[in-house]
C-alpha cells in the first residue's frame, strides 16, 4: 500500500538525517501488544539482581547485566557527544569521526604504520597547501598541488589494510559491528559469542586508545555523497534541515547532525583529533555488557584493558539555552516533489516531569494505524497518505520539539492537511481521552519496552540511554511507573499549554515553480 511505503521512507529519512536515537530511548516503542496492568517492580527487580556496575578510577563506567540463556554477548560503547556539542563551522565532525574509528590503530588496519605516518602528514599539508592555492586563485599551483596529493594517497592507500577491525571481528563470530551518531551521543556495538570477551576488551579499548584516523581524505568524499543523498537531494531532508533551522535560533539542535556541506569541506585530520580529545575521554564513555558473562572477569579484563586510558577532565557541558519561542514561526521549501506539511512545538527535555506525558500525546497523536492523525487524515478524510510524528526530536536530553508531519493526497492540499491536522491537536486540548484509548497507549508503551529488554542489544541500548541522560538507568523503570499514574487531565493540561501559535513551526515543502 502507498501510505505503508511512505512511513517507512520518512522514518528511514529521519534515521539517517538524526539517527535511530528516536526510537530506542523514547520510553515508549511503537507496538502492538496484549494489555497488561502488571507493576513494572518486578522487572526492575530482576534487573537489579544480576546487574553489576563500577567505574575505574580513570572515570569510565561500565554496566553489566547478566543473561545467561545463550552464549553470546552483546557491547555498547556510548560516547556522550554527538552534533550538539561540536564547535560552530565544524558541524558533522562527531559524524565524521565515528566513520574512521573503523579504520583502525597503529597496529591494526595498517601494514606497516612507520611509513604510513609519514604520508598522512604529508597529506595534510598538501590539503593546506591545496586550500590556500583555490583561494589565492592560483590554478596552475593549484593542479601541481592536487597531483601530488593523489600520488601521495595512492601510496598511502597501498599500506592500508582495509576494515581489518570488521574482518578480526567476522572471523572471531561477531556480528552486528556497526555505529550510529546523533545530535547527543555516538554509539558503537557489535555482539560476540561469550568466550571471546577478552577480545572484544583488546579491539574496543585499542581502539579508542591509539584511533589513526587514516583515510581521512577518501571518507570525506563519502560523507559529502552521504549529505547529497540525505539532504542535498532529498526533497523531504531538506525540508527538516529548514524546519529545524526555523524553529531554533541558538541551540544547536537546530544543526544537521550529517554536518553542513561547506563544514563538512573545511574539517582537517586536526580538526577530528582535537575533538576526540576533547570529549572521548574516560569520563565521558560508558560501555554496556549484557549477556552471557561473569561480572568478576569483565571487571579484571576492564581494569587491564581500559584502564590503560588516562583519566582526564570532564568535557565542557552544553551552555546553550534557547529562548521561549513568542511567535508563530514558518518555513516554505520548493522541491520536485509531492507537497508534505509539518508542524512542530518546543517541549521540555526527557527529564522533566511531564516527559511522559508528552510521550503519550505522540503515541495518541501518531503511534500506527490506531492513531488519530492516521485515522483522520488517511483513513477518513484521505487527505493524507502519510501522518504521523515523533515525541523528542530531533533527540531528548535538551529540551526538544513535538514533530508531526503528512503527505498530501493526489489532488489534495498542503492547507487541507494543516487543518485536519489542527483540528486533531484541538481536539487534545478541548476533549478529555476516553479512558479505554488511554490504556490502549499505556499498553503499547509499557509492551513495546518491555519488549526491547527481551534482546541483549536492546537492553544495552535503553540501560546505557538513561544511565547517561538522566544519572541512573533505573530511571527507564521509574518513568514506566510513571507513566501508569498519566491522566487524561495530564494530557489536557500539558496540551493546552503546547499547542499554541506562538509555540509553533510550520514547514511547508511545495512543488517546484515552473
Amino acid at each position: 500500500m502507498p501510505h505503508t511505503w511512505y512511513r517507512f521512507l520518512i522514518t528511514l529519512l529521519v534515521v539517517m538525517l538524526f539517527g535511530w536515537e528516536l526510537f530506542p530511548t523514547a520510553a515508549f516503542a511503537r507496538t502492538q501488544a496484549p494489555a497488561t496492568d502488571k507493576s513494572i517492580a518486578p522487572y526492575l527487580d530482576s534487573v537489579s539482581d544480576r546487574l553489576t556496575e563500577f567505574r575505574l578510577d580513570n572515570g569510565m563506567k561500565f554496566i553489566i547485566l547478566e543473561r545467561h540463556q545463550a552464549p553470546v554477548v552483546s557491547f555498547l560503547t556510548y560516547a556522550d557527544v554527538g552534533g550538539a556539542n561540536e564547535p560552530d563551522g565544524k558541524t558533522g565532525v562527531a559524524h565524521f569521526l565515528e566513520h574512521l574509528a573503523f579504520k583502525g590503530t597503529k597496529r591494526i588496519g595498517t601494514v606497516n604504520y612507520a611509513a604510513e605516518k609519514p604520508l598522512l602528514d604529508r597529506l595534510d599539508t598538501l590539503a593546506e597547501q591545496i586550500q590556500a592555492a583555490k583561494t589565492a586563485k592560483k590554478p596552475v599551483e593549484l593542479i601541481k598541488l592536487q597531483a601530488e596529493f593523489d600520488k601521495v594517497q595512492a601510496e598511502a592507500l597501498k599500506l592500508v589494510k582495509q576494515n581489518e577491525l570488521g574482518q578480526i571481528v567476522q572471523q572471531s563470530g561477531g556480528v552486528g559491528l556497526n555505529a550510529t551518531t546523533s545530535v547527543e551521543a555516538t554509539r558503537y556495538f557489535y555482539s560476540f559469542p561469550a568466550n571471546k570477551l577478552e577480545l572484544w576488551m583488546s579491539l574496543e579499548s585499542e581502539r579508542f586508545l591509539e584511533p589513526v584516523f587514516r583515510e581521512f581524505y577518501k571518507e570525506k568524499d563519502v560523507i559529502l555523497e552521504e549529505r547529497r543523498l540525505r539532504v542535498d537531494n532529498s526533497p523531504i531532508g531538506t525540508t527538516i534541515e529548514a524546519l529545524l533551522d526555523k524553529a531554533y535560533n541558538v541551540h544547536p539542535y537546530k544543526r544537521p547532525t550529517i554536518g553542513y556541506e561547506q563544514d563538512i569541506r573545511n574539517l582537517t585530520r586536526e580538526d577530528v583529533q582535537q575533538f576526540f580529545d576533547t570529549y572521548y575521554v574516560p569520563r565521558n564513555l560508558t560501555i554496556a555488557i549484557v549477556g552471557d558473562v561473569n561480572p568478576k572477569q569483565v571487571k579484571e579484563l576492564a581494569q587491564t584493558y581500559f584502564g590503560r586510558f588516562q583519566a582526564k577532565p570532564a568535557p565542557p557541558k552544553l551552555k546553550a539555552v534557547e529562548p521561549t519561542q513568542k511567535e508563530t514561526r514558518e518555513v516554505e521549501v520548493r522541491f520536485p516533489s509531492q507537497p508534505w506539511y509539518l508542524e512542530a512545538y518546543h517541549r521540555p527535555a526527557i527529564m522533566h516531569p511531564d516527559h511522559v506525558v508528552y510521550e503519550i500525546i505522540g503515541s495518541l497523536l501518531s503511534n500506527g494505524r490506531t492513531s488519530r492523525l492516521y485515522k483522520s487524515l488517511v483513513e477518513q478524510q484521505r487527505i493524507a497518505l502519510a501522518a504521523q510524528g515523533f515525541s523528542g526530536f530531533p533527540g531528548d536530553k535538551y529540551p526538544n520539539l513535538m514533530l508531526f508531519y503528512a503527505l498530501t493526497a493526489p489532488n489534495r492540499t498542503v492547507d487541507e492537511v494543516a487543518a485536519g491536522l489542527r483540528k486533531e491537536i484541538e481536539r487534545l486540548k478541548t476533549e478529555p481521552v476516553s479512558a479505554v484509548e488511554l490504556d490502549r497507549v499505556k499498553t503499547q508503551a509499557r509492551a513495546g519496552v518491555l519488549r526491547s529488554l527481551d534482546s541483549n542489544a536492546g537492553m544495552a541500548q535503553l540501560l546505557l540511554e538513561y544511565e547517561v541522560k538522566t544519572g541512573s538507568w533505573r530511571n527507564l523503570f521509574e518513568q514506566l511507573e510513571a507513566l501508569r499514574a498519566v491522566t487524561a487531565a495530564d494530557v489536557q493540561r500539558v496540551a493546552q499549554a503546547t499547542f499554541v501559535p506562538e509555540n509553533r513551526t510550520v514547514g511547508r515543502l511545495l512543488p517546484k515553480e515552473s
